[in-house]
This record gives structure tokens, sequence and C-alpha cells, in this order.
């Protein structure tokens, strides 16, 4: 599992130059509608918001370089817990003694570890695709 994709692009981007990039360029009915937003509540930060599965959304963020730990302009994908997914999170991490509680949280910690490592996957590899194609397209690549 990767859970996090990065295409490397030639001009710094604002989220907001990402979010009128992918208004113009998307194709909303056979890549999905998106959103600017905030995964969460405690997100310091917006994104931009595609559907994933129940549980996970990617999200999508361009980051200028500069600083040390970004060298170079680059548009960052990665699969998160959508507001749900965190809501089973606070459930499953939850101490019991009960073994029968237990094994249940297993078996959701379980299920949801293999959406992330599949469909979530799957879709992050798919956005990431798409948007590479976008970005090269406009010779932002």
């Amino acid at each position: 599992m990767i859970g996090r994709q990065v295409i490397k692009v030639n001009k710094g981007l604002t989220l907001d130059e990402l979010l009128a990039f992918m208004e113009k360029n998307w194709d909303k009915e056979s890549h999905n509608e998106f959103r600017k937003g905030r995964p969460t509540a405690a997100s310091i930060e917006e994104y931009i918001l595609l559907p994933a599965t129940d549980n996970y959304m990617v999200i999508a963020y361009p980051r200028k370089k500069g600083g040390l730990f970004n060298k170079e302009d680059k548009v960052v994908l990665s699969v998160c817990d959508t507001p749900e997914g965190i809501k089973g999170q606070i459930i499953t991490s939850l101490p019991t003694r009960n073994i029968f509680f237990g094994a249940a949280q297993v078996g959701l910690i379980m299920s949801k570890e293999d959406e992330r490592k599949g469909p979530a996957e799957n879709a992050l590899q798919f956005y990431t695709a798409y948007m590479k194609e976008l970005l090269e397209k406009e010779g932002l690549c």
C-alpha cells in the first residue's frame, strides 16, 4: 500500500489555482465530482476532496518548493479517512476487557485495512494517473 502519490510540477500552485485547473479540465462524469474543503472539522487546512470508499477519500493539494522539507513544486494526492471513518476509529480504539467486543474490534480494523489497501488505494492510483495526464497536457509536468 502506498497511500500517497506525488506529481512533480514545473510551477508552484496554490490550492485555488489547482481547484481552478481541475474545474476547467476534470471530467466529472468519468472521474467523479470533487470539492474544496476540510476532511474533518479538526483539519488544519483545506484540500480538494475526491470520493474513494465509504471510509476513505482521496485528498489533493499543491505544495510549493521552499523550506527544509519541500525541495520541489508538486501536487500530492493521498488517502485519508472520511469523517465516518474517523468515528469508526474512535470506537475501535476504546479499551475493553470483554473478549467478544475485542474480537469485533479486530474484525472492524481488518475490514477497514483491507478497504484501505484495496479499493481506496485503487482510487488513489486512478486519480493520480488522471491528474498527471491533465497536468502533462497543460505543460505543467
